[in-house]
């Protein structure tokens, strides 16, 4: 017998494995038997060939029609290849033929009549499906004997690669599942009887070797079940261990920055900003750390409500640190928060009001001096607020007394961060992560989230809603010079223009698009194209990640100031960019972006009070996915919209991210929109049990699978903790 945790090799034998870990990245025992069954064929049912899909390897049960085979000479060589051309019928009466190479042994197996299982890449050749050189499987032998791996009602067809058949895998499951020793189940009983759930062991040969339907409906539901839960259980631990940190108050004072601010303001809080603000300035209060999600629409102001915490904790005596994903991003909160704070920021300079604080920027990439400075501002409690990218986590930062860290962005702490954050407090530092709508990364925070959330879903009175539209270059080619003229409209009202591009270009690789088509469009190639064609005589510049930081900072204080009509760019300017003048924006190869970057882009303008248009240029037909994405961008501007539109486009490995430690996603059968009453019944379930056993002490299985799922780091946080 074997273990879930034993490696692959154990159960299938050495040479299997291999080839199953290199083509599939299964590893262990564990990793093959959740390998579940893409979709069931019945035996003896035909599989309609309009199903299949081109680039996809598919397994597909016909009956052969007719079988030839032929010589080829080859070149450069004495011998021939020898193809075999079959024929085979589906449920529809449709044909498709099969191409196989150097096997003329098949044309004695595969004689008109008999019924076989093929799998291999689906391919267009002459624009007709086919499949080339595919494996394939006969139901019976002469005498009409069933194969043992056909022998049941529904045959599982795998998800599968060019090296490994969805025969092997069934078989390899066939073995696995003979020997493994399951141990104890991880989901309680009692949890289990309330949810009517069936047992691990029925529920993986249920999903693997099910007699009919009905029982792989329940064999879903208890794995949906199993990863649902583990997940939130992880996820209560952390909540838990976070709570049970002492912490250091930071309560409001009467008469401190955060008064004088509130009323220098020159306009007032939206509802929303005053009723979360209210919600963390109670948790900043308290003396275990506050750790919670900020969410909003790009604009909803997060930033203010962001500040106003950080002067309530420099109020305290504490200090507040703002981290940022990139240095374009953290020198534009630099300025906004300057320009905010006005005379509260200059602290011990001329024109500093009386009661004041100081903002550093501290970066990985300046200059000695500048960096000193910074350093010493932090260490001395002088600087108030340190903003900073993760070069703020580095050994090297001290600081007086850090009482509260914001996180812009989706940039979640793992365990390394967290330790690096709680050494440099004298206690651990409240934590504030901020995000500009939940696209995708934040559903899966606010579902299955280790953080408290709150949500500004208003935007400032005044705000514009940005106009946007599709340029179709495949079907109007001559919209683009349109885009042009409106840039120009736009630039001679006394607006500012931005271009985005998907790469940089020069010595930078070229990446084709998976269909084979041109290299994405380069912000070095857009920039020179612009200048002497349809943007001549207007003031474009360039900004990118290779650019120096002090270049950058250049490029973005001209922009600032008005002396720049079009930056041409790449993502660099995603989040953050405030230039309440721009008005107008243009996507090229829009489709190479996600929905979260182009709701992300759009952001960037209509910041101020003036109308603003975001022009997505593609060449994506009518119908493609690509196009489809662009039209839902374009069709709204909910973010929380666009959320579940992009969700619904990408798998949840991609979505959990650092939940997941890069490990392959542990979700294999939850669907995070489709099961959402599942997941809030699993976090119920969660909590209720982690409130009793935070270590799991009693429920030895359920431990083990959350060890499964954790790396050692961010298990030593919660066993630390």
């Amino acid at each position: 017998m074997v273990e879930l945790g034993a490696r692959l090799s154990a159960a299938v034998g050495g040479p299997t494995a291999k080839v199953l870990g290199e083509h599939l990245g299964l590893q262990t025992v564990g990793d093959l038997l959740r390998h579940y069954p893409r979709r069931y064929v019945e035996r003896g049912a035909l599989t309609p060939f309009a199903e299949l899909v081109v680039g996809e390897h598919a397994t597909v049960f016909a009956e052969v029609q007719r079988t030839s085979g032929r010589k080829i000479p080859k070149p450069n060589t004495r011998k021939p290849l020898h193809k075999t051309d079959v024929v085979i019928r589906d449920a529809d009466g449709a044909t498709m033929t099969l191409v196989i190479f150097n096997r003329p042994w098949v044309e004695r197996e595969l004689k008109a009549g008999r019924r076989a299982y093929f799998s291999g890449k689906v391919e267009l050749f002459r624009g007709k499906v086919q499949l080339a050189n595919p494996e394939y499987q006969l139901v019976d032998d002469e005498e009409g004997v069933l194969q043992e791996e056909f022998a049941g009602t529904l045959v599982p067809i795998y998800p599968a690669a060019a090296k490994v058949t969805s025969f092997k895998i069934a078989r390899s499951v066939e073995m696995a599942l003979a020997m493994v020793d399951l141990g104890g189940d991880p989901l309680p009983d009692p949890l289990r009887t309330r949810h009517g759930l069936i047992g691990l062991e029925d529920a993986l040969r249920g999903i693997h070797r099910p007699p009919d339907l009905a029982q792989v409906v329940r064999a879903k539901k208890r794995l949906a079940w199993d990863e649902a839960f583990v997940m939130q259980v992880v996820l209560a631990q952390r909540r838990a261990a976070t709570r049970a940190l002492a912490g250091t108050p930071r309560e409001a004072r009467p008469g401190g920055l955060l008064e004088a601010f509130d009323a220098a303001l020159p306009f007032s809080l939206t509802g929303g900003q005053v009723e979360v603000g209210a919600v963390l300035a109670g948790e900043l209060a308290q003396p275990a750390p506050m750790y919670r999600l900020l969410q909003g629409e790009v604009g909803s102001g997060k930033t203010v409500v962001a500040l106003r915490a950080m002067l309530q904790v420099v109020d305290s005596g504490g200090q507040a640190a703002l981290l940022a994903p990139t240095e374009v991003l953290a020198q534009q909160h630099l300025r906004s928060l300057q320009a905010m704070l006005g005379p509260l920021g200059q602290a011990g300079r001329l024109g500093g009001a009386e009661v004041a604080t100081r903002v550093a920027l501290l970066t990985g990439s300046q200059g000695a001096p500048a960096r000193r400075t910074a350093l010493e501002q932090a260490a001395s409690g002088e600087a108030g607020i340190v903003v900073g990218t993760h070069a703020l986590l580095s050994e090297g930062v001290r600081f007086a007394d850090l009482g509260l860290v914001v996180v812009d962005e989706q940039h979640r702490f793992g365990v390394e961060q967290r330790d690096a954050l709680r050494a440099k407090g004298r206690t651990p530092p409240h934590v504030l992560v901020m995000t500009a709508t939940p696209i995708p990364r934040t559903i899966a925070m606010t579902v299955y989230g280790d953080l408290e959330v709150s949500t500004l879903t208003e935007l400032p009175q005044g705000r514009p809603v940005v106009q946007s539209a599709v340029v179709p270059l495949a079907e109007q080619p001559a919209w683009l010079g349109t885009a042009w003229t409106r840039v120009r409209e736009h630039v001679a009202a006394g607006r500012q223009a931005f271009v985005v591009c998907p790469r940089i270009g020069g010595d930078e690789p070229e990446e084709r698009a998976t269909d084979g088509r041109r290299p994405a469009i380069a912000v070095l190639d857009a920039h020179l194209m612009l200048v002497h064609g349809p943007l001549n005589g207007l003031r474009v510049e360039l900004l990118h990640g290779r650019l120096a930081p002090d270049d950058k900072e250049a490029v973005m204080q001209r922009f600032t100031r008005g002396e720049i009509d079009v930056l041409v760019a790449t993502t660099v300017i995603e989040v953050g960019v405030d230039i309440p003048n721009a008005t107008v924006m243009v996507v090229l190869d829009a489709e190479r972006f996600g929905v979260s970057q182009l709701h992300q882009l759009r952001g960037r303008v209509g910041r101020g009070s003036e109308p603003a248009l975001c022009l997505l240029v593609t060449e994506a037909e009518t119908g493609s996915p690509s196009r489809g994405r662009l039209d839902a961008v374009a069709s709204t501007s909910d973010g929380f919209e666009l959320s579940r539109v992009d969700l619904e486009q990408r798998r949840e490995g991609d979505v959990l991210g650092s939940v997941q430690s890069g490990s392959r996603s542990s979700l294999r059968m939850l669907r995070l929109l489709r099961d959402e009453a599942l997941i809030r019944e699993a976090r119920t379930e969660a909590v209720a049990l982690v409130e009793q056993d935070l270590l799991l002490a009693g429920q030895p299985a359920l431990r083990q699978a959350v060890l499964d799922l954790l790396d050692e780091e961010q298990a030593d946080f919660l066993d630390k903790a």
